[in-house]
């Protein structure tokens, strides 16, 4: 419990860059509706288009395993990774909340 709350509570402060573990997590994703950007200084702006309407989410990142948390004040969003990030075929893919995202390039 108290990992998990130091883990928070480091989202929420200025971004640290991803661990050298997670380098594989930084780029553009996209599949499924979501847009998600995890930038290398440790970012990340998630879209996701559901309906009429739009979800956004912005700020640090943290992390708790292969999940990843956004947190920005005292409102908190967990991503459940599925599948970390991994190539097949010569593309990089990686599961998040369900949703199969796909980097593209830059």
């Amino acid at each position: 419990m108290i990992l998990s709350s130091v883990l928070l509570l480091s989202a929420c402060g200025d971004p640290q860059p991803l661990p050298p573990d997670k380098a594989n997590y930084a780029g553009h994703w996209r599949g499924g509706g979501v847009d998600l950007i995890i930038y290398p200084e440790g970012r990340v702006e998630y879209t996701k288009r559901e309906g009429k309407g739009t979800v956004e989410v912005s700020g640090p990142i943290g992390w708790k395993g292969d999940d990843f948390v956004v947190a920005v004040m005292v409102v908190k969003t967990m991503f459940e990774v599925d599948e970390p990030p991994h190539e097949v075929d010569g593309v990089w893919m990686m599961t998040v909340r369900g949703i199969e995202l796909t980097r593209v390039a830059e």
